[in-house]
Parts: structure tokens; C-alpha cells; sequence
């Protein structure tokens, strides 16, 4: 089954218990700071991490999903930073590499953050309240709903291969597989928005979203 991120009732923590307005500006304003701060400012860049983790400890987020998160994040910005001091090994590109380094991990940590104590449904209604375009905030809002419908496709996918797989396959077989299931996926994808669309403007879709709450909402 898809992911139940978004689904389960928040903690009562310091950080839920703030406004939505609050939240996604606090994260604004972390991302901002991460991404104007130059690196030879590098103590606020540390004091910026330490209130960065310090809200991921107060939002009670769980250690174990922080690392996994981090491993899988981790390795790809390595090895883009890699670049810089090896085009330029001198003291400038190792420097630039720290900075990218450290940049990202404060902006991905404070997405996780974010991830963890705003609900997706309330962030579209916080971003409505910012007069953020509607076609912006109803194509969020599809992709948010579409993507667990994805995400088990993808799974009887998997079942399916594995069910007509009756011995070990090597890595090339592997890798030519996996591809032909990410187009078919895409394929599937398509289809499936059309029929949707369709099932929509039968309807009476007029491209209004509306939702039970009515924070969001109105034509687009």
C-alpha cells in the first residue's frame, strides 16, 4: 500500500502547535538564510544546523527516519560537491564544496521539518491564503491525491515481475526490467490523468477546487 505520510494524526508538540502560517514561514525563512549566507560566515551557516535540528528534536521527529532519510539524500550532494575541488583542487574549491555540502543538508533538513508538522491539505490552504496562484495550488494538490494512487500501481507492478520470476536474474536484466517498468508506469500515468479528466468534465468539472473545510477553493 502507498505511504500513509500525511494521514496519521500529528503529535501535540511545540512545533504542531504552531499556526500553518507560521511553519511554512519559519522553513521560508531557513531556506533563505541557507542559501544567502556566505560560507565564510560559516558560524551562523553552524548556528543555523543547530536550530534546524533543534526543531526537528522539538517536532519529535524520529531519529531512525532521519538517517534513512539522510542516506539516501547524502551521497548524490557528495558527489555533486566532488566536483568543485576537483576541477579546482586548491583551498577555494574544497570551500565551495563545504558550503554546497552544508546548504543542502540545512535545506533538506528543514523540508523534513516542514514534511513532519504541516499536513499537506493545511500547506494548500496556508499557500491559498498567500494569494499563490490557483492553477499552482490545485496542481499540488492532484499530484499530493495521485501520487498514493501511483505509488500502488507501482507496487502490482512489482508483484506481477516478481510472480513470473522464478530464478535470481543478473544486474543488466535487473536494470533492463526495472527500466521497462518506469515507462510503462509513465504510460500508465498518462492514461490514467486522461481518464480522470474525462471522468471530471463529465461531472461538470467548471476547474474549481473545493474541499470540505472551504480554506481552499474557488475557480481557477
Amino acid at each position: 500500500m502507498a505511504s500513509d505520510i500525511g494521514r496519521k494524526p500529528p503529535p501535540a508538540t511545540p512545533c504542531h502547535r504552531l499556526s500553518p502560517g507560521w511553519r511554512l514561514g519559519i522553513t521560508l525563512t531557513v531556506l533563505v538564510l541557507a542559501g544567502l549566507l556566505d560560507f565564510n560566515r560559516w558560524p551562523l551557516l553552524g548556528l543555523l544546523t543547530v536550530v534546524v535540528f533543534a526543531g526537528l528534536s522539538l517536532a519529535e521527529v524520529p531519529l531512525e527516519y532521519l538517517l534513512r532519510r539522510l542516506g539516501w539524500f547524502l551521497p548524490p550532494i557528495f558527489l555533486l560537491g566532488l566536483s568543485a575541488p576537483l576541477g579546482q583542487p586548491d583551498e577555494a574549491g574544497w570551500l565551495w564544496a563545504a558550503g554546497l555540502w552544508l546548504r543542502c543538508t540545512v535545506c533538506f533538513l528543514a523540508g523534513l521539518w516542514l514534511i513532519h508538522v504541516l499536513p499537506f491539505p493545511e500547506l494548500l490552504a496556508t499557500l491559498r491564503r498567500w494569494h499563490v496562484p490557483l492553477v499552482l495550488v490545485a496542481m499540488l494538490g492532484f499530484m499530493y491525491r495521485f501520487l498514493f494512487i501511483l505509488w500502488d500501481e507501482l507496487d502490482r507492478m512489482k508483484q506481477a515481475r516478481a510472480a513470473r520470476t522464478s530464478r535470481p536474474v543478473g544486474w543488466r536484466v535487473a536494470w533492463k526490467t526495472s527500466a521497462m517498468m518506469l515507462g510503462q508506469l509513465l504510460l500508465r500515468a498518462w492514461d490514467r490523468a486522461e481518464r480522470v479528466h474525462r471522468a471530471m468534465l463529465a461531472r461538470g468539472w467548471d476547474g474549481s477546487v473545493k474541499s470540505l473545510d472551504g480554506e481552499w477553493g474557488s475557480g481557477i
